[in-house]
Protein backbone atom coordinates (compact mmCIF):
# COMPACT_ATOMS: atom_id res chain seq x y z
CA UNK A 1 0.00 0.00 0.00
CA UNK A 2 1.02 3.38 -1.14
CA UNK A 3 0.16 6.69 -0.21
CA UNK A 4 -1.36 9.46 -2.30
CA UNK A 5 -1.75 12.87 -1.82
CA UNK A 6 -4.12 15.04 -3.78
CA UNK A 7 -7.00 17.84 -4.02
CA UNK A 8 -10.39 17.10 -3.75
CA UNK A 9 -13.36 19.55 -4.06
CA UNK A 10 -10.67 21.93 -2.85
CA UNK A 11 -9.39 19.97 -0.18
CA UNK A 12 -6.27 18.13 0.28
CA UNK A 13 -6.83 14.24 1.04
CA UNK A 14 -4.19 11.56 1.21
CA UNK A 15 -5.40 7.84 1.00
CA UNK A 16 -3.49 4.43 1.74
CA UNK A 17 -3.96 2.23 -1.10
CA UNK A 18 -2.65 -0.05 -3.64
CA UNK A 19 -1.38 1.97 -6.85
CA UNK A 20 -3.12 0.27 -9.18
CA UNK A 21 -6.85 0.97 -7.48
CA UNK A 22 -8.52 3.09 -10.23
CA UNK A 23 -9.97 6.55 -8.63
CA UNK A 24 -13.18 5.82 -9.47
CA UNK A 25 -12.71 3.55 -6.65
CA UNK A 26 -10.58 5.70 -4.00
CA UNK A 27 -13.51 8.35 -4.77
CA UNK A 28 -16.13 6.33 -4.30
CA UNK A 29 -15.34 3.37 -1.54
CA UNK A 30 -12.51 5.32 0.96
CA UNK A 31 -13.30 9.07 0.57
CA UNK A 32 -17.34 8.55 -0.04
CA UNK A 33 -17.38 10.85 -2.83
CA UNK A 34 -20.56 8.96 -4.70
CA UNK A 35 -21.64 11.23 -7.58
CA UNK A 36 -19.15 9.72 -10.30
CA UNK A 37 -21.18 6.69 -10.85
CA UNK A 38 -19.62 3.41 -11.96
CA UNK A 39 -20.70 2.57 -15.60
CA UNK A 40 -18.38 0.46 -17.24
CA UNK A 41 -15.07 0.94 -15.87
CA UNK A 42 -13.87 0.65 -19.19
CA UNK A 43 -13.71 4.44 -19.82
CA UNK A 44 -16.25 4.01 -22.28
CA UNK A 45 -19.64 5.19 -20.60
CA UNK A 46 -18.71 8.31 -19.06
CA UNK A 47 -21.04 8.14 -16.20
CA UNK A 48 -18.09 8.63 -13.68
CA UNK A 49 -16.77 12.07 -15.44
CA UNK A 50 -15.24 14.45 -13.34
CA UNK A 51 -12.47 17.11 -13.77
CA UNK A 52 -8.95 16.93 -13.34
CA UNK A 53 -7.16 20.38 -13.38
CA UNK A 54 -10.14 21.69 -15.02
CA UNK A 55 -10.54 19.24 -17.88
CA UNK A 56 -12.80 16.10 -18.14
CA UNK A 57 -11.53 12.51 -17.22
CA UNK A 58 -12.94 9.55 -16.45
CA UNK A 59 -11.53 7.88 -13.20
CA UNK A 60 -12.86 4.67 -13.61
CA UNK A 61 -9.89 4.18 -16.21
CA UNK A 62 -6.97 5.88 -13.98
CA UNK A 63 -5.27 4.34 -11.79
CA UNK A 64 -4.73 6.64 -8.37
CA UNK A 65 -0.99 5.86 -9.07
CA UNK A 66 -0.96 8.24 -12.16
CA UNK A 67 -2.61 11.16 -9.62
CA UNK A 68 0.02 14.05 -8.85
CA UNK A 69 -0.31 15.81 -5.41
CA UNK A 70 -0.52 18.64 -7.11
CA UNK A 71 -3.63 17.35 -9.65
CA UNK A 72 -7.08 18.79 -8.46
CA UNK A 73 -10.03 16.77 -8.81
CA UNK A 74 -13.39 18.34 -8.98
CA UNK A 75 -16.66 15.66 -8.96
CA UNK A 76 -20.22 17.06 -9.25
CA UNK A 77 -19.96 17.68 -5.50
CA UNK A 78 -17.42 19.91 -5.83
CA UNK A 79 -18.81 21.74 -8.85
CA UNK A 80 -20.70 24.33 -6.99
CA UNK A 81 -17.99 25.47 -5.10
CA UNK A 82 -16.19 26.45 -8.14
CA UNK A 83 -18.49 29.36 -9.33
CA UNK A 84 -19.24 30.16 -5.40
CA UNK A 85 -23.25 28.96 -5.17
CA UNK A 86 -24.84 26.27 -4.07
CA UNK A 87 -25.63 24.70 -7.76
CA UNK A 88 -23.43 25.40 -10.51
CA UNK A 89 -25.11 27.07 -13.81
CA UNK A 90 -25.09 24.16 -15.86
CA UNK A 91 -26.95 22.55 -12.83
CA UNK A 92 -29.71 24.82 -12.74
CA UNK A 93 -30.10 24.86 -16.78
CA UNK A 94 -30.46 20.81 -15.95
CA UNK A 95 -33.32 21.48 -13.58
CA UNK A 96 -35.20 23.88 -15.66
CA UNK A 97 -34.85 21.37 -18.85
CA UNK A 98 -35.59 18.49 -16.49
CA UNK A 99 -33.00 16.52 -18.14
CA UNK A 100 -32.70 13.86 -15.97
CA UNK A 101 -35.08 10.62 -15.66
CA UNK A 102 -33.62 8.04 -13.86
CA UNK A 103 -30.85 10.49 -12.73
CA UNK A 104 -27.95 7.78 -12.88
CA UNK A 105 -25.35 9.61 -15.67
CA UNK A 106 -26.43 12.90 -14.99
CA UNK A 107 -23.65 13.59 -12.63
CA UNK A 108 -20.74 12.63 -15.71
CA UNK A 109 -23.11 14.48 -18.68
CA UNK A 110 -23.13 17.74 -16.46
CA UNK A 111 -19.09 17.29 -15.72
CA UNK A 112 -18.35 16.41 -19.46
CA UNK A 113 -20.99 19.62 -20.04
CA UNK A 114 -18.98 22.07 -18.15
CA UNK A 115 -15.83 21.06 -19.27
CA UNK A 116 -16.65 21.46 -23.10
CA UNK A 117 -18.02 25.20 -22.16
CA UNK A 118 -15.44 26.34 -20.59
CA UNK A 119 -12.98 24.88 -23.50
CA UNK A 120 -15.38 26.79 -26.09
CA UNK A 121 -15.07 29.85 -24.12
CA UNK A 122 -11.48 29.79 -23.57
CA UNK A 123 -10.93 29.20 -27.59
CA UNK A 124 -13.56 32.56 -27.89
CA UNK A 125 -16.69 30.97 -29.32
CA UNK A 126 -19.63 29.84 -28.50
CA UNK A 127 -20.75 25.79 -28.76
CA UNK A 128 -22.06 24.38 -31.72
CA UNK A 129 -24.09 20.90 -32.64
CA UNK A 130 -19.94 19.89 -33.79
CA UNK A 131 -19.20 20.26 -30.16
CA UNK A 132 -22.18 18.56 -28.94
CA UNK A 133 -22.27 15.60 -30.96
CA UNK A 134 -18.24 15.01 -29.32
CA UNK A 135 -19.77 14.25 -25.96
CA UNK A 136 -19.45 10.93 -25.93
CA UNK A 137 -21.01 10.16 -22.68
CA UNK A 138 -24.33 7.73 -22.37
CA UNK A 139 -27.29 8.37 -21.80
CA UNK A 140 -30.02 5.11 -21.34
CA UNK A 141 -32.68 7.15 -20.74
CA UNK A 142 -32.16 8.92 -23.90
CA UNK A 143 -32.91 12.47 -22.91
CA UNK A 144 -30.13 13.62 -25.17
CA UNK A 145 -32.74 16.27 -26.28
CA UNK A 146 -32.83 17.74 -23.30
CA UNK A 147 -29.05 17.74 -22.51
CA UNK A 148 -28.56 19.55 -25.45
CA UNK A 149 -31.05 22.76 -24.87
CA UNK A 150 -29.87 22.53 -21.34
CA UNK A 151 -26.02 23.01 -22.33
CA UNK A 152 -26.99 25.87 -24.71
CA UNK A 153 -28.90 27.25 -21.45
CA UNK A 154 -25.93 26.41 -19.20
CA UNK A 155 -23.56 27.39 -21.38
CA UNK A 156 -25.22 30.87 -22.21
CA UNK A 157 -24.55 31.48 -17.77
CA UNK A 158 -21.32 30.73 -17.43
Amino acid sequence: MSQHTFVLNGSRVTVEVADDVRLLWVLRDILGVTGPKYGCGLNVCKSCTSHINGKAFNPCSVPVSKIKESDEITTIEGLPATVGRDLHPMQEAWLEEDVSQCGYCQPGQIMAAVALVRKTKAEGRQITDADLDGLRNICRCGTYSRIRTAIRKGADRM
